[in-house]
């Protein structure tokens, strides 16, 4: 049989093979991405004009692999007809990976012309060199999405929750978490052990979580996670407490964790990645803070929280240019004589003329670093005071100024604050400052140079609510604390005959305290009952309401002049 011609002498199938063997070089390099299906078509034409009946790439990871013929494969084309022979290339790759394309010719016609076979050689390379590249891509693109440890990362859930989108996330939950006390399980067991318990508690949660559910991490032993609701039961029960097994003996430990939790039902509007992240992290902060359980579920209340977290992230930088913060001062009394012996210094927010309490912002600062800007305002407003105060005549006190544990992560803060001291030329002896429990190991070493830096300059320090952490006891061993500041839950309300719990702990820390050398300051106090435990007991200072409130600094300074309290009693 004649094969018809085309233009220019060009047969009508050579015609057809140049044009889709273009296509196919076209759909393999677009910028735009590959579209499998589009490159299928192609395909299916160029087999037909090359009488081939199917086309199969395979991988196989190990030659282990591909003598079991356990491997990969991708059919690009398959017209059912029975086959006699084949053309096969093989590739091999550097670590055991083995590819190979093949093309099978059709039982009972022509054999393949040499024209044919080399076409077909053609378009087989091109595949596996394609398919290839594109598998590489994955891996290499799998390989970034996953941290040193194995964990699945932020980037990866972002990609799961993109490619979700509105229809699929709907009857799904977001969650966020963090693994309770698990430096303690670090110290307790080791390092190689607590991270194998680490993998095994996320692995467990990971499959209990269903099809499309999938833990990553954020950092440290803080996760972020997708489920099912209808597991969610079954994954929030892990995350209260679930048995760990580890090690050759089969030693057990308890893991838990604390936890922000968003359900997507068919009300929700999704608006991408960042909108799910932003409102379970405002869930899980809550949660961080124990005011509402270990589990905090996002609803109507989170969301008028939110509204003001970003209401105080837009006019908090403005407040600070324009004053809008103002300093009061808390007054702290020796409770043996009732005199004025130091403050605390603490913030307030006038927003066009209303107060704005700290509970109202300060949850919201500490989310980002704008908690440290507002330390260093409240620190140079301080010194301020003071300065004044000294070409006043006036006799000063010790005034102590909080300082978040997110400065931790500041290489020079023990620098940031002598310089501020300094530019007021305020003696360092009248500056405490206030620092709180840290819950990792680096940031223990660099609390304990901050506290060293700043004593051995004049500038005394505090621990502040001591008596809530878990590592408190470490925290005074270690570090060389001038105050330590009783937490006021720590504080008894009444004493009586038959002494309670929190009056013996008291007792027994205040004497703990005295003995290492230490002033003891407790905070909270709001009762005579409560002045009187303290005096009995040895706690030489108090701070709280039964004294004084927080004071602008005009209330404050007539304190300043008083110095004492005669008819507190």
């Amino acid at each position: 049989m004649r094969t018809p011609k085309g233009i220019g002498g060009v047969t009508v199938i050579d015609q057809a093979y140049y044009v889709n063997l273009e296509r196919l070089t076209n759909a393999m390099t677009s910028f735009d991405g590959i579209d499998l299906k589009h490159v299928n078509l192609i395909l299916t034409e160029l087999c037909s004009i090359l009488r081939a009946c199917k086309g199969v790439t395979e991988f196989f990871d190990s030659k282990e692999l591909e003598l079991t013929g356990k491997g990969e494969k991708y059919v690009c084309y398959d017209n059912g007809a029975a086959s006699d022979t084949f053309l096969k290339i093989q590739t091999e790759f550097p670590g055991g990976l083995t590819a190979r394309c093949m093309v099978y010719h059709e039982s009972g016609t022509d054999p393949w012309t040499e024209l044919e076979q080399s076409r077909l050689n053609t378009i087989m390379h091109m595949m596996l060199g394609f398919l290839s590249r594109n598998r590489l891509d994955h891996l290499a693109d799998n390989l970034s999405m996953r941290d040193d440890a194995g964990y699945k990362t932020i980037r990866y859930y972002m990609r799961t929750v993109s490619r979700m989108g509105q229809e699929k996330l709907v009857h799904h939950a977001a969650i966020r978490f963090n693994l309770k006390h698990f430096s303690i399980i670090n110290q307790e067991i080791g390092r190689q052990y607590s991270d194998e318990v680490m993998h095994k508690y996320v692995d467990i949660l990971e499959e209990i979580s269903g099809e499309d559910g999938v833990v990553c991490r954020l950092g440290g032993d803080n996760f972020i996670a997708l489920c099912d609701q209808d597991y969610l039961g079954t994954v929030l029960s892990h995350l209260e407490g679930a048995p760990v097994f580890y090690g050759e003996n089969n030693e057990r430990v308890i893991v838990s964790a604390t936890a922000g939790v968003f359900n997507m039902d068919e009300n929700y509007v999704y608006r991408g990645p960042d909108d799910i992240i932003e409102r379970i992290t405002m869930a899980f902060n809550v949660s961080k803070n124990g005011t509402k359980g270990e589990i905090v579920f996002a609803n109507a209340d989170l969301e008028a929280d939110r509204e003001n977290s970003m209401r105080v992230k837009k006019l908090f930088p403005q407040a600070m240019k324009n004053d809008e913060i103002q300093i009061y001062y808390q007054p702290k009394i020796n409770v043996q004589n009732n005199m004025l012996v130091g403050a605390e210094a603490l913030s307030r927010w006038f927003q066009e003329g209303n107060l704005m309490l700290p509970d109202s912002y300060i949850p919201v600062l500490e989310q980002s670093m704008d908690i440290c800007r507002l330390d260093f305002y409240v620190l140079e407003r301080v010194c301020r005071d003071i300065s004044r105060w000294i070409s006043e005549g006036r006799q000063v006190v010790r005034v102590s100024v909080n300082m978040s544990r997110r400065h931790l992560i500041e290489d020079d803060l023990s620098d940031r604050i002598l310089d501020i001291i300094d530019m007021y030329d305020v003696p360092h002896e009248y500056i405490e400052i206030e620092l709180t429990e840290t819950t990792t190991d680096v940031e223990f070493r660099r609390l304990k140079n901050i506290v060293t830096v700043l004593q051995d300059a004049g500038v005394f320090t505090a621990v502040d609510d001591f008596g809530v952490g878990y590592s408190s006891l470490n925290l005074i061993r270690d570090i060389p604390w001038d105050v330590i500041k009783v937490d006021k839950n720590f504080v008894p309300i009444e004493s009586g005959i038959n002494t309670n719990t929190r009056t013996i702990m008291f007792k027994n820390v205040v004497n703990m305290v005295r003995e290492m050398g230490r002033d003891c300051v407790a905070e909270g106090v709001e009762t005579k009952e409560q002045v009187k435990i303290l005096r009995e007991n040895g706690c030489g200072v108090a701070q709280g309401f039964f004294y004084d409130r927080p004071l602008p600094v005009t209330e404050f300074e007539k304190r300043l002049d008083q110095k004492y309290y005669p008819d507190i009693d």
